[in-house]
């Protein structure tokens, strides 16, 4: 008697490798930012914001005085990491729109909104199209004070006394760790700055030469030093 032999056609197979999709790609996204070092601390009436400066794509250093601060208007900064173009096109959108409430309503955002507002956005792409960036969001309020915001890829947002993002992280939150305090002054947090440079410059072996330190307090945003190991020589001509 002959017999019929019956082929099961499964459809798990679309969504295992829909699953895998997925799981590579918040891989990659956790791994965003990673070689570059950012970090900043609250202190005595002011917050300080460091960076590296280092334009790095796989195993090429492009540049080594790329600034990864911004000013998103006169008493606040924004420190981001992650890939270049989201980086450079997600603080640009935010210092736009900062600036655009401003002139809107008349008065500034507070720090806490901004860094509300940044979160907010980043959590609306996070679920359309991601921006793998990270943020360290300073500011000054005549009210509260300095203020420091930590503003991952995913959205998480915290307000901090000294945070950081990068492989630089696991030797500047130790160091800061150890010798933080609250209330330091200006030269004693620079001095911590110094510190946390030469660790990651010591220990990191993709260390950044170059780093760019900018400051908040009453007076305003600015920069107020690089730390160069490395000079960029202007290529010679054709």
């Amino acid at each position: 008697m002959p017999f019929r032999v019956v082929l099961l056609v499964t459809k798990r197979e679309p969504k295992r490798r829909r699953k895998k999709e997925r799981e590579e790609e918040e891989e990659n996204l956790s791994e965003v930012g990673k070689m570059e070092c950012v970090f900043g601390l609250v202190g005595n009436g002011f917050a300080i914001v460091v960076a590296d400066t280092s334009a790095v794509h796989s195993i090429l250093v492009h540049k080594s005085n790329e600034d990864k601060i911004m000013l998103l208007d006169s008493h606040k900064l924004i420190a981001a990491s992650g890939e270049p173009g989201d980086r450079v096109q997600f603080t640009e959108y935010i210092q736009k729109n900062v600036a655009l409430y401003q002139f809107r309503n008349g008065i500034p955002l507070t720090t806490a909104a901004a860094a509300n507002f940044t979160r907010g956005e980043l959590a609306t792409a996070l679920r359309k199209n991601p921006y793998s960036v990270n943020i360290l969001l300073a500011g000054y309020d005549k009210e509260t004070g300095p203020s420091l915001y930590y503003i991952d890829y995913i959205a998480t947002l915290h307000k901090l006394e000294k945070g950081a993002f990068g492989y630089g992280s696991y030797f500047s939150l130790s160091l800061m760790d150890r010798h933080f305090h609250s209330g330091m002054s200006v030269e004693e947090a620079v001095d911590l700055v110094d510190k946390c440079i030469m660790e990651i410059r010591s220990r990191l072996v993709v260390a950044p030469p170059n780093f760019v330190i900018k400051i908040v307090d009453k007076d305003g945003a600015r920069e107020y030093a690089w730390r160069q190991s490395v000079n960029d020589t202007p290529a010679p001509p054709a």
